[in-house]
């Protein structure tokens, strides 16, 4: 049996965090025997002859059970009719899918032999996803499941039909079917010191992919909401290189252009760009897989670290809040990712909307985001110079901005709201909004957490195939305000929803726990984090 690459996590806490205790245990590494599915041969005899510069583009698909799913894709490797193979990636990466929800983020391009691809295969290194869950008692417990590499044969690429790979160059989808990729328990937690059963079953499934907004594709030929550190600026002063980091991934690198339609937020044009400055993101998808600004915003001219992700917590005693820090990136995080919820004081923080969306003044709501209307579930973006733990009781946060994000949920009824339609959108139990909204220590500002008014118009991007009924499960991406107890989305874009049953306890894989501990302590909530490492045999 060939050995499999491993890809050891770098669990380490900054003391930033110090004051959540989060499990650091050593995960396994060992050897596995590798298969993959396969479609049919078809072509009708078509000659293909030469070479096409194919981009891989990532994305997933996923309800809202977990918080991040990070995986090191050491080859994506497709073969045709006679068996000759063909690899997606230039070098193994890191990646975080859970912001990928009906997102996409192109990898490099790469040139394939033109000709009909009927399988395909992947090879995973190191894996882990997290949940987070309100315990019996009030506490909260986010649980990090990890392997230290993949098995071969828990790795599943499903190719629909055959790929035909031609022309100059063309793009490919590659979607994480994230419910098919992750198994544990419904209540995404277990009592202390017991061991649980969970699985990691990576599950892709890869399609021709146009890059345009046509509905009927998987990828968009826009990147949405790209976080990232300007490492380089371009000698000719119209592009850059960002440094990006998302999960528990080494930081990589990716080209950046702009031209005379870029927008700018924050800055008043390139200019204002300088090596280390923080910038949020859109772009297009070039044919050439190259990336194309059209909007660049710099939340924090002063950031040197940046954390972005749900807010898990808010204390209704002090302006203090818990992050999960699904991006951390800055001086205070090199080469280092903080698994655990992160404390942080915002009691003279700025507070601010993305620009990701333009219409937030034609909404029939008032748009407004502020520390009195900050609740647990929304997605922020928090920077501010380097941090310390100087600021009593926490660290200090010099400005929060509102992200958009997604919501899985059921349509139960819709209304006419002035150029919009307002869809009721009924949540999971295990959604975040609902899931966090009643904590120890922590203000009730949320009438219903269970239901989300979605409010659709003519800017959002329809990419959904089922028909926005009531009853139908869709996903929408945009920002959700807290207005005077009522959640509202000012919704960019709906996608095909996922189903909203948990997912069955699996059966198969062992963990173990080492050290469990409760924090509480003042007038801080109960957080649990935990850490389960998978010893998988050979």
């Amino acid at each position: 049996m060939n050995s499999a690459p491993s890809s050891p996590f770098r669990y380490s806490h900054s003391s930033l965090a110090a004051i959540l205790v989060t499990v650091l245990l050593a995960l396994a590494l060992g050897t596995a025997t590798g298969c993959g599915s396969s479609g049919s041969p078809s072509g009708g005899g078509q000659k293909l002859s030469g070479n096409t510069a194919v981009t891989p583009v990532l994305t997933s698909t996923a309800n809202d059970q977990l918080v991040e799913f990070d995986l090191v894709l050491q080859s994506i490797t497709l073969t045709d009719k006679s068996g000759k193979t063909a690899n997606l990636l230039l070098a193994p990466q890191g990646y975080e899918f859970v912001h990928l929800n009906g997102q996409a983020e192109p990898l490099p391009a790469v040139t394939i032999p033109q000709g009909i691809y009927t399988s395909a295969t992947a090879t995973i290194g190191g894996a882990q996803f997290t949940c987070v869950a309100l315990l019996p008692d009030g506490g909260l417990s986010s649980d990090t499941f990890a392997y230290g590499y993949t098995p071969n044969s828990q790795v599943t690429v499903n190719l629909p039909s055959p790929i035909t790979i031609s022309g100059d160059n063309m793009a490919l989808s590659v979607n994480l079917q994230v419910l098919q990729s992750a198994s544990f328990p419904s209540t995404c937690y277990f009592p202390d010191y017991t061991v649980p059963t969970y699985e990691i079953t990576p599950t892709f499934n890869i399609t021709p992919a146009t890059l345009s907004s046509s509905p009927t594709n998987p990828v968009n030929g826009k990147v949405a909401g790209l976080d990232g550190q300007v490492s380089a600026i371009g000698a000719d002063g119209s592009g850059f290189t960002l440094s990006v980091s998302e999960g528990d991934a080494l930081s990589r690198s990716v080209a950046i252009r702009t031209n005379g339609n870029t927008m700018y937020q924050g800055i008043a044009s390139f200019s204002g760009l300088a090596v280390d400055t923080f910038v949020d993101m859109d772009a297009a998808i070039q044919s050439d897989g190259s990336l194309t600004a059209t909007r660049i915003a710099v939340e924090n001219p002063s950031a040197a670290d940046v954390v972005i992700g749900p807010v898990m917590y808010v204390s209704g005693a002090e302006a203090a809040l818990v992050i999960w820090g699904r991006d951390d990136q800055g001086t205070d995080f090199v080469n280092t990712h903080v698994i655990g919820g992160q404390y942080f004081s915002f009691d003279s923080a700025v507070f601010q909307i993305s620009g990701q969306l333009s219409n937030l003044q034609n909404l029939p709501f008032v748009a407004s985001f502020n520390a009195s209307n900050l609740v647990a579930g929304q997605s922020i973006y928090l920077s501010s110079p380097e941090l310390s733990d100087t600021s009593n009781p926490y660290t200090e946060i010099e400005a929060i901005t509102l992200m958009p994000q997604v919501i899985d949920g059921t349509i139960i009824g819709s209304a006419v709201a002035g150029n919009f339609t307002d869809y009721t959108v009924s949540l999971a139990s295990y959604d975040l909004f609902p899931d966090l909204a009643i904590q120890q220590g922590q203000t009730t500002r949320l009438n219903n957490p269970d239901v989300v008014e979605a409010y659709v118009d003519n800017n959002t991007q329809m990419l959904n195939t089922q028909t926005l009924a009531a009853g139908n499960t869709l996903r929408f991406y945009g920002l959700v305000f807290n207005d005077n107890g009522t959640l509202r989305m000012d919704c960019a874009q709906v996608n095909d929803g996922v189903t909203l049953t948990p997912s069955p306890s699996a059966h198969l894989g062992v963990g173990r726990i080492q050290v469990v501990k409760d924090v509480q302590s003042g007038l801080r909530p109960m957080i649990r984090t935990v850490t389960r490492a998978n010893q998988v045999q050979p």
